[in-house]
């Protein structure tokens, strides 16, 4: 007899030659065994033998398919995600009960034979004879590993798998060769552990570990005789044998596997009989999988990390390989999402906009300077029942989100303002506009065709008392849409879509900017996370920052994985992102955005309402942290927000302050608490000599005259402050005084440090 190894069974070119030998004297036994009448096949014991031996030598093991988790910036859980639930674990973290049931019940002679079970087969034959049919098999457990290994390599390919099961004798064959490389590499106890994870035991779990979990609540360590018995009968029929659905078929398969421990001494009689007398009882943990299982109302954060991971070239050249490593999982993934952001985020949404609305509402937070996306919310949760949804309204089309995005109106002016800076020209510039005009005629663009205004397309203010003449400063509190018009239309448009397409400021469905004169009234459908990373480059003072969501990630094994990194530039100058923030800080301290100021610290933003109201903003920032607010229709049909109840409160007309600027202020300031409260740095604008002076009606009234339902652009909450929005920019909003560029000084020869005058500017020249 050949020498045994001490893993048990012959060696590898032992258990070859006996396996060949075996063949060539029964020609198709072993094809008998799978499919019965195999020589229908045509094939004789010598193509059988050259078969074999044709065969590569190299099993290739794929790496087993675990669950991912997915982690806050703190370490906190946010959710757990598999394409396999399964927990790779070493086999002393297995119960040895589990052990020697599995053992019993699919391969007695396992620590007796090779990789072939010759006696099984002789057995199986002899069985099957009888019967007249395929009643035995005789796969020892060595080979069952090597099938489990090809379905696992075939993953959720339906083809693949029913190729890697299929009862035929080329993979019966292909096993045996494979088995017996197995057998030499690994020994008993590494091929026992490797079984007991790729095995499917039912109810979604993969491997002994998860199947432990899921049926009674306990790691595969805790497993006691009877609950081992159970899990190990299931494995050869996980849906007949399922305990949760069928107690009774469970029952007799976990007294059959009992009772086969006995008869090989694993366990004594009065051990198996006292285990066969009780009753199966389950502790059932239910499958969690995917982001509708996240917590702190992560779910669509959640879906945002997937889809990076899918998106990222960082993480593989193409989305295939990308998501092989994702539904591989085994990934331990730490994200940038803040708790005490995400926390004040849901808190605030919870408050102000109810799941049942007839509109939602998506709230984004990120950091300037680094790009982190801290907090994702929104009022519909993820979700496939009434009043959930599984888009994100808070980011872009690719990633997610919905089809077009959402419309911003005025939210979009401060891009105009700062493209027009960016060309020299001052704050303190006026134009005189009528309450609604033409839209001036042509306009250039960035070809050699102007944009030529054919149809006679007319802008109207918000106001009906809303005209005359306005400096930079007004325009922006009160978000006076003919001065931008004007505006766009002295800069041309090039510099406006050259300025977004810095600040990453794209339509959600991956479009360009159209080249028109109305996309200074925010036409275009974005995200909130689009808008809140833009007005983080204003806090940033100029500097971009790409949003990052994934901060580490390491894989099964302990090793870290390149994530991408935040991309940072500057695109407009310190001056021009100051100017922008001083302008901004108007709007909430005097203009339309009042209802957003904070108390204990400087913040600076703008809101936005359009079309029919049928969307409203709210976009603002502190130099910490920056987020946008949306509140509108989430679905195909539009909501106009007029005459409407929105979180138990009713509206007679909704504005970007005065719905969406609460929001995002009980949010920010949850986010904020306890943190510094660092100011902006800003520069003087002085009162424009000539500024009319209107205002729009307040939100919370029911005005006698109200704005004409439908006019773009506008956002009131109106200026509460002195007429014309004016505002202490160095005072009460917290200047930079002495600073380079901030502070109220000057000389009564120019009142305006930091820039240039043109002759003549003051007297409201346009």
């Amino acid at each position: 007899m050949g020498k045994k190894r001490s893993g048990g069974g012959l060696t590898g070119p032992q258990q070859a030659a006996k396996f060949l030998g075996v063949s060539v004297l029964s020609g198709v036994v072993l094809a008998g065994i799978a499919i019965p009448g195999a020589g229908a096949l045509g094939l004789a014991a010598k193509g059988t033998v050259e078969g074999f031996d044709e065969i590569p030598a190299n099993l290739k093991t794929p790496p087993l398919s675990q669950r991912t988790t997915i982690l806050d910036s703190e370490g906190g859980l946010i959710a757990t995600v598999y394409s396999r639930d399964r927990q790779v674990v070493p086999l002393t973290a297995i119960s040895p009960y589990m052990q020697k049931a599995i053992v019993a019940i699919e391969d007695s002679r396992f620590y007796e034979h090779g990789a072939v079970d010759l006696k099984g087969i002789l057995r199986a034959v002899n069985q099957n004879a009888q019967e007249g049919g395929a009643a035995q098999g005789a796969s020892t457990l060595t080979q069952q590993y090597v099938k489990n290994v090809f379905v696992e390599e075939a993953g959720d390919d339906e083809t693949k798998v029913r190729e890697a099961q299929v009862k035929s004798l080329g993979r019966k064959i292909r096993e045996l060769k494979y088995a017996i490389q197995v057998e030499e590499e690994l020994g008993k106890k590494k091929i026992l552990e490797n079984y007991l994870n790729i095995t499917y035991f039912g109810q979604q779990a993969y491997g002994i570990e998860s199947a432990a979990q899921r049926y009674f609540s306990k790691p595969a360590k805790d497993l006691t005789l009877e609950e081992s018995a159970l899990l190990a009968g299931v494995v050869q029929s996980p849906s007949r044998f399922d305990p949760v659905n069928d107690a009774a078929e469970a029952t007799k398969r976990r007294n059959v596997v009992l009772q086969r421990m006995i008869d090989m001494k694993d366990i004594t009689e009065a051990e198996g009989e006292a285990a066969k007398a009780k009753p199966v009882q389950l502790k059932v943990t239910k499958p969690k999988n995917g982001c509708i299982t996240a917590v702190k109302g992560a779910g669509f954060y959640c879906d945002y990390v997937r889809n990076t991971f899918l998106t990222d070239p960082v993480f593989g050249k193409t989305r295939e390989e990308r998501a092989k490593v994702w539904n591989q999982g085994g990934l331990t993934v730490r994200t940038t999402l803040d708790p005490q952001s995400q926390d004040a985020t849901n808190e605030s949404i919870k408050d102000h906009v109810d799941q049942d609305d007839k509109v939602a509402t998506a709230v984004t937070l990120v950091q300037p300077g680094t790009g982190r996306v801290l907090a994702m919310g929104q009022s519909k949760p993820y979700g496939f029942g009434k009043n959930e949804t599984q888009i994100n309204f808070s980011v872009d089309k690719q990633m997610g989100g919905s089809n077009f995005g959402f419309p911003t109106g005025s939210t979009f002016k401060p891009f105009v303002a700062a493209s027009a800076l960016e060309l020299g020209i001052l704050p303190t510039k006026v134009y005189t506009t009528p309450q609604e005009m033409e839209y001036p005629s042509p306009v250039r663009t960035c070809g050699d065709k102007p944009w030529v205004n054919l149809k006679q397309e007319r802008v109207p203010n918000e106001a009906e008392n809303e005209f005359g003449s306005f400096g930079m400063k007004e325009a922006m509190a009160k978000s006076v849409n003919t001065y931008f018009v004007e505006m766009i239309s002295e800069t041309g448009i090039c510099p406006v879509t050259q300025m977004t397409n810095k600040l990453r400021v794209v339509p959600a469905d991956g479009t360009k900017l159209p080249e028109v004169p109305a996309i200074s009234l925010g036409t275009q459908g974005m995200s909130p996370l689009t808008m809140a990373n833009a007005y983080a480059t204003f806090a940033n003072r100029g500097v971009y920052c790409t949003p990052v969501a994934i901060e580490s990630i390491t894989d099964s094994h302990g090793k870290a994985l390149t994530v991408p990194k935040s991309q940072c530039e500057r695109v407009m100058s310190e001056k021009t992102a100051d100017t922008i923030n001083t302008l901004l800080l108007g709007v909430v301290d005097s203009g339309t955005g009042t209802a957003a100021g904070l108390t204990d610290r400087q913040n600076a933003g703008k809101t936005g309402t359009t079309d029919n109201r049928y969307n409203a903003w709210f976009v603002g920032y502190t130099p910490n942290m920056s987020g946008a607010t949306w509140v509108g229709s989430g679905g195909a049909k539009q909501v106009s927000m007029e005459n409407i109840t929105i979180g138990g409160t009713y509206y007679p007309k909704v504005y970007g302050g005065g719905l969406p600027g609460p929001i995002w202020k009980q949010a920010i300031s949850g986010a904020l608490a306890g943190r510094e409260a660092p100011g902006f740095s800003t520069v003087h604008i002085p009162d424009t000599p000539g500024g009319n002076g209107g205002g729009r009606p307040n939100p919370n009234t029911n005005p006698t005259k109200p704005g004409k339902p439908g006019k773009p652009g506008g956002d009131g909450k109106p200026g509460e402050g002195r007429p014309g929005g004016q505002q202490t920019v160095a005072g009460a909003t917290g200047g930079n005084p002495g600073g380079a560029t901030g502070g109220t000084g000057g000389t009564p020869d120019n009142p305006f440090p930091g820039f240039t005058l043109e002759p003549g500017l003051i007297g409201g020249r346009d």
